[in-house]
Order: structure tokens, then sequence, then C-alpha cells
């Protein structure tokens, strides 16, 4: 950078000497250039210069040096060496390859992976917080909050595993709630809007407890029929509606949603969280529930009060 600086201001001074040189000498009628008279010694004591010869002797001396500019940056690759030989040579060996890594993937995520329970009809639970007081009941009217979860990439259970949140209520997530706690959901164990798998999933829990389930399509937001029975654990054959793992385009959601239930509950409230449920109500979900407080009803209270219990 300071041998460019140094070029440029050497360049400017013989500019302004040249201009000078040439007032005081005026040009010839016949110039000779001075490199092919250079043993001219009558041309040379005469002083007849050129403006082209005085720039060309202008332009050897400005010959640039190295330049030992120090950059900052990223430190370039380490070179391969000759030795190193490629994982694969084939197809057949990259196939192989990448199925022993999932293997591996598959093993460590068992091993990490906490075992689950299954409620009496079949709905796979895991407690992640026990709570204390009275068990949830059917009929019981409960607070909850909750959490609608797609599965992550190593869920190999269908149940654990990080997922990615479709919509919630009272984490504050969701644009309609400003913090935390603000929003709950409120609804009757056994009630019929409510899913299959958080009616099933509810009963035996207490408050403040937090239960993690997993919700099939047929126990979740799908409408029953063989119109719409291909998902997970389904037993039709789809039909023309079968939308399990596909990414609906735009222009065919409505054909989609003749097999989304928008009257069970929990259900989301703003278009944006229908709109990614409506992609995702045909796959195998996670649902997170809290149990905030627990009303009894009546009937509940006799019995837990009857001398059989």
């Amino acid at each position: 950078m300071w041998s460019l600086f140094a070029c440029l201001a050497a360049l400017c001074l013989t500019c302004r000497e040249v201009t000078c040189f040439l007032s005081l000498h005026p040009r010839p009628k016949n110039p000779t250039s001075l490199f092919t008279n250079i043993n001219n010694d009558e041309l040379t004591d005469a002083g007849y210069w050129t403006r082209r010869d005085l720039f060309a002797a202008a332009s050897v001396m400005l010959v640039a040096t190295p330049a030992n500019a120090l950059v900052k940056g990223n430190a370039p690759p380490p070179k391969i060496s000759v030795t190193d030989k490629p994982k694969c040579t084939n197809v057949e060996e990259c196939q192989a390859a990448a199925e022993k890594r999932e293997q591996a993937e598959r093993e460590l995520a068992a091993a990490s992976e906490v075992s689950y329970k299954i409620t009496p009809s079949g709905i796979k639970y895991i407690d992640i917080k026990e709570g204390n007081g009275d068990l949830v009941a059917d009929g019981d009217e409960v607070e909850l909050f909750y959490k609608v979860l797609k599965l992550g990439k190593r869920s190999y259970d269908g149940i654990s595993g990080e997922g990615t949140v479709v919509f919630s209520r009272g984490y504050g997530l969701e644009d309609d709630e400003s913090k935390p706690g603000v929003k709950t959901f409120v609804t009757i164990v056994g009630g019929y809007n409510n899913i299959r798998a958080l009616n099933n999933a509810l009963i035996g829990m207490r408050e403040s407890g937090v239960r993690r389930i997993a919700v099939f399509p047929q126990d979740g937001w799908r409408k029953p029929g063989r119109e719409c029975d291909g998902g997970p654990g389904g037993s039709g054959k789809g039909g023309e509606l079968k939308t399990d793992y596909v990414l609906v385009p735009t222009a065919t959601m409505v054909a989609a949603e003749a097999c989304f239930d928008s009257t069970k509950q929990p259900f989301p409230t703003s278009y944006a969280e229908q709109r990614r449920m409506a992609q995702r109500f045909d796959q195998s979900l996670i649902m997170e529930i809290e149990v905030l407080r627990i009303r009894k009803t009546k009937e509940n209270v006799d019995a837990m009060e009857s001398p059989g219990l």
C-alpha cells in the first residue's frame, strides 16, 4: 500500500518537472527519440526532449516494488494431503456408509430417550413433572397451558426429542399473547369437542403437572372416514386426500382441509397458526400439557367422599 502511494507521489512530481522543462525548451521541428539517439552527443547536448520521451523515462523510474501488506481475515483452508483417501469410492459404498451412520444416530438417540408409558386407550405419554394435589378425572373442568409441536428429526419413538411449535397457549409464543401466563385454555375432560388424545391423557394428571403425549392423526384433528384415513397409524388407503408428510401447496390447501376438523379443541386462533396446522394435522404430532387448576364437578366430589374410595 505504501509503495503505491510513493509511486503516485513520484509521478505527480515528475509531471510537474516535465511541464516546467517543456516551457524552457521548445519542441524542435523534427524531434528525435531519446532512446534511438542515445549516443548522439550533439542532440543530447542541445537538450531537445519530447514529451513522450520524458514520460517514457518517468515510467522506467516508477517501477512498483513489492508491498508487504497485512490482510486480516480467515486463514486459508488446510491443504489436502495426497495420502488422504476418500471415504467412499462408489455409490454402493456411500450408501452403506450413510446407512451405518444413520443406524449409529438411531442407537444414540434411543440410548438418550426417556421410556414412555401408554394409557389404557393407547396414548403414549411421558410425565415431565408429576405435580401434586388431586388427580384429574373424567368430567372435571381443567385450566391448561399447552404446546402442539411437530416431530423433531431425531424423534424415533414419536414422542421424545425437540420439536418446533405449531401453535400454543399460555407460553407467550403467539402474537395475541403479550407475555407468558396471560391466556389459558379451559375445557371439560371427556368433552366431545376435545381431541381424543387430550381427553385420554389428562386423566390421572395432577395440578402443576406437565405431560407430553403423542398425537396420531386419528386421535387429533383429522376427520374420521376412509377418504381421510391414510396417515400414520391409519388403516385406509387415503383416497385422493392423502396428505401425510407432504407440504401442501396453497392452491390445493382447500381440498386438503376437507379432512381438517376445525371443531376439535384446542384449535389455533390466529390465521398464521391455522395455516401451519393445516399443513401438519395429518402427521404425527406432540402435545405438552401443563395443568394449572382442577375444578371438580359435584359428581366427582361425591365419588371421592364416598366410603368405598
